[in-house]
């Protein structure tokens, strides 16, 4: 006689976790957008309604679908999204279609009024797709050089490829970590992880030769010290705010650098108005808040019943967690700026959004745990 798996709840530690972050998101996405609301549109919570219109609404809908919807359906679309995926990359490129902002990147779609950024739903759109192939194919498969590496490189190549073409490195450069992460954990060869490391080495070299200012990003990363108020402004702001903040900070509210000194105040660089204004102490609790998140995500993983779901699992939260790093590391000194916005604190619709269906497909997964 077979005994059927009773189905758990879902993870609502998770839950709880995530909507303290994107609670605090907003709180500090208010408080980093007032002078450039005030100053562009005189309105000091212009960007915190577009945050909560184009991000926070669309993005709530998309969780709750997608926390209700079995995650193996995503399995069964996983080729289509990545096709859609693949539509909407190449379509940055028309003109009257794709667009760029403050950044000079084509990385965005008009539609209808509407900003859209392809390379957002590029990253949850591969992850789905690499978990679905990586679980149709056993391990002696995933180890092939023919038909395990050669096809994963071929497929990354595209996807990335086109990131890289905007030019966006910073996106370029998660996609391929994430990728190597569910590669690894997916049962790949060392070897092969070796050969696509020196291509990742290989293709940012390439990055730099073709455009002078990354090699100039490098140089202040290394010497922050030259040229203040030139190429190595934005690192100097950066790290003028971090440290104005102190253990417990200027207060909410209270930041100086925000007043059309600090670049990107809202985007890459709202840590740094995060650690001036509620300094080091409050902004380690929330490291540690978000890093309990991973945790959660990763705790979902291990226990899921389903190969693709654990897959899935880790390159979202890998995803999540590279990029705060690489974030939070370029606007302390540590790593050199690259641009990704810090997941669900930073201004973006459809970063938020994407972001957010991406939790409710965890939310989904943990029901099915051992």
């Amino acid at each position: 006689m077979r005994y059927q798996t009773k189905e758990k709840k879902s993870d609502y530690v998770f839950l709880i976790l995530l909507g303290l972050i994107v609670l605090f998101g907003l709180a500090m996405l208010s408080s980093a957008s007032v002078a450039e609301g005030l100053r562009e549109f005189e309105d000091n919570y212009y960007f915190l309604k577009k945050q909560i219109t184009h991000g926070l609404l669309p993005g709530l809908l998309l969780f709750f679908v997608c926390w209700k919807i079995g995650f193996r359906v995503w399995k069964k679309l996983a080729w289509l999204i990545l096709v859609i995926s693949i539509v909407l990359l190449v379509l940055v490129f028309l003109p009257g279609i794709g667009t760029s902002f403050g950044s000079g990147a084509r990385s965005w779609l008009n539609i209808f009024g509407f900003s859209v950024q392809p390379s957002e739903i590029a990253k949850l759109a591969f992850l789905i797709y690499l978990a679905a192939w990586f679980d149709e194919r056993g391990g002696s498969e995933i180890k092939s050089w023919q038909y395990g590496f050669l096809p994963f490189v071929v497929v990354l190549g595209v996807v990335s490829g086109l990131v890289f073409m905007e030019p966006d490195v910073g996106t370029f450069l998660i996609i391929v970590i994430i990728s190597l992460v569910v590669y690894f954990v997916a049962g790949a060869r060392l070897i092969h992880l070796f050969f696509m490391t020196a291509f990742g080495f290989g293709a940012m070299i390439l990055a730099i030769r073709l455009a002078p200012y990354r090699l100039q990003r490098l140089t202040v990363f290394l010497h922050p010290e030259l040229d203040p108020q030139g190429v190595g402004y934005h690192i100097n702001q950066a790290l003028l705010a971090v440290g104005s903040g102190g253990f417990f900070g200027l207060g909410l509210g209270g930041s100086r650098q925000k007043f059309q000194y600090l670049p990107e105040v809202m985007g890459d660089s709202i840590f740094a108005v995060m650690a001036e204004e509620l300094g080091f102490i409050f902004v380690t609790g929330f490291i540690v808040l978000f890093l309990f998140l991973i945790y959660r995500g990763l705790r979902i993983a291990k226990e899921s019943r389903s190969d693709f779901a654990r897959y899935l699992v880790v390159g979202i939260v890998s995803w999540w967690f590279f990029q705060a790093v690489i974030n939070i590391g370029g606007m302390i000194g540590v790593l050199p700026m690259t641009g990704l916005p810090l997941p669900f604190i930073s201004l973006g619709g459809t970063a938020l959004a994407i972001s957010l269906a991406a939790a409710g497909i965890i939310m989904n997964i943990s029901k099915e745990r051992t």
